[in-house]
């Protein structure tokens, strides 16, 4: 019987780690952005500092865009008609920028985390 004793103390402790929901992270937020006359649309992207989010570009133009933020390592064509869908890691506060690297005159943007 004294073999139990360790097993029947650990009962309430197991019915309470049991009951306890397990905690889910958030879901990225998620971001609209257009490209359109080889321009950024919002050109002020806002994010939340900490969080992860998904840009979705849409490229309204009739030529591929290469979506491109160098502070992040991040590249991705999008072609024409078509989205692309971008993942940001929770950033620290601050301004990141982003070109279109097919049309770096006209296609700029910043991300603003804050």
């Amino acid at each position: 019987m004294h073999a139990f004793l360790p097993l029947r103390a650990l009962g309430p402790a197991l019915c309470l780690l049991l009951a306890v929901p397990v905690a889910r992270g958030e879901e990225p937020a998620t971001v609209q952005v257009t490209l359109q006359d080889h321009r950024f649309s919002p050109a002020e992207i806002h994010v939340k500092t900490g969080k992860p989010t998904f840009l979705v570009v849409t490229n309204q133009d009739g030529t591929p865009e290469e979506f491109e933020m160098l502070q992040l390592a991040i590249e991705k064509v999008i072609p024409p008609g078509a989205q692309g869908r971008i993942r940001l890691r929770p950033l620290g506060p601050g301004r990141y920028a982003v070109i279109g690297e097919f049309h770096k005159d006209t296609a700029q943007a910043v991300v603003i985390s804050e």
